[in-house]
């Protein structure tokens, strides 16, 4: 288990080690190679999976520590199975209006994919977790097409497939470069990760980052990376319950922890740095301006806590727009990640100026270009030129 402490420190400055807002990127350092591989997302950021390997009790550490030794693996095999670049789309494969979902049980075993338990058009199971997760495949492939006319995470029909019951107390869920994996939880900090629709949704959207920007993941192209899945994870829930902007809860994984947990979520959009504040856990790290901006050397440069950034941006955008999220603000983020001008390295003022150019291209100088300007500024992102 990779025992290291994260070393934090929050400076209202460009943060030495991650690159300067205004810097242009060819100007930036070179990242790790780790950076450039291939990515391995995971819903639980390691910070927290680490506070809780430290703890007393052996039902707290015992699965945590597990948990980490299984995504170290896990990240390692990625690197290796990426090192020839990210994964073609299939040949001859064509755009559908219908997904193609197969779901597997890994019977609490570490071997993927495991046993395949449901296809496409079957009817749902005793399996909970089965039919979770082949509705949460649906809901997220039913967003991107009817919202973004995309076919699918690769725009060209990709089955969706997705493994449950992954390890024993296994605490997380990712996105391995082909299929979504679950674990059960430990039911002292998580319960089972097929649970919240905007988990499904988010390690979802990294494949669908991973065919288009294919962002780096390191310091603020990887926190770009991880905000993106936050985005598009809670626009996924958003529009299978219906809700506007202003009746969204704007929390990722708030179905996930436990009654034992002082706290409501993983993160929040509205207010990062508020999902948690617990004994075990600690306080959430997130911030939600550049004022707060986190350097650390851990999680690749801290991506899962300054997402707090631009998650915090696009929640003032959205609600200042008002209306349901995925239709103005949720199509100008769809926009930039999809319209080939969003390099692999960019940073935050990067984006940030990319939104406004896509927001007048769609919508011309108007509310959204207005909102969003707004939003930028308030959390210190700079988006002149």
């Amino acid at each position: 288990m990779d025992d290291s402490r994260t070393h934090q420190h929050r400076s209202p400055a460009a943060p030495a080690g991650a690159p300067p807002t205004d810097r242009p990127a060819a100007q930036r350092p070179d990242r790790p190679a780790a950076a450039r591989a291939g990515v391995f997302c995971t819903i639980v950021p390691p910070h927290v999976l680490d506070k809780l390997a430290r703890a007393e009790d052996p039902a707290l550490h015992e699965p945590a520590r597990r948990t980490l030794e299984r995504d170290a693996l896990q990240r390692t095999r990625r690197r290796i199975t990426t090192v020839r670049g990210v994964r073609a789309t299939a040949a001859g494969r064509q755009p559908s209006d219908q997904p193609q979902r197969t779901i597997y049980d890994a019977g609490n075993r570490e071997e993927l994919p495991g046993e395949q338990v449901r296809a496409e058009g079957e009817e749902p199971g005793r399996d909970a977790s089965v039919n979770r997760a082949y509705a949460g495949l649906g809901a997220t492939f039913d967003l991107y097409l009817k919202v973004y006319g995309r076919s699918s995470i690769d725009g060209s029909g990709l089955p969706l497939d997705a493994t449950v019951h992954y390890g024993q107390d296994y605490g997380n869920a990712f996105w391995d470069g082909e299929r979504m994996v679950f674990g059960d939880g430990d039911d002292e900090v998580f319960r089972d990760f097929t649970l919240p629709l905007d988990v499904i949704g988010h390690e979802l959207t990294h494949g669908v980052t991973q065919y288009t920007a294919n962002l780096e993941y390191f310091s603020q192209s990887g926190a770009l990376n991880e905000s993106i899945s936050d985005v598009f994870g809670s626009l996924i829930k958003q529009y299978a319950l219906g809700q506007t902007a202003d009746q969204a809860d704007w929390l990722i994984g708030a179905e996930l922890l436990t009654d034992r947990v002082t706290g409501v979520a993983l993160r929040s959009m509205k207010a990062p740095g508020t999902a948690y504040d617990d004994d075990v856990l600690g306080k959430d790290p997130q911030p939600a301006t550049m004022d707060d901006y986190v350097r650390t050397g851990d999680d690749n440069g801290g991506v899962h806590i300054n997402s707090g950034i631009p998650n915090h941006a696009f929640y003032l955008a959205a609600t200042d727009l008002g209306g349901p999220a995925w239709e103005r603000a949720g199509q100008v983020w769809y926009d930039v990640l999809t319209g080939g001008e969003l390099a692999s390295d960019a940073n935050f003022a990067d984006f940030a100026r990319l939104t406004l150019a896509a927001a007048e291209s769609r919508f011309g100088v108007g509310d959204e270009h207005r909102a969003l300007e707004k939003a930028w500024s308030r959390v210190g992102v700079p988006t002149g030129a």
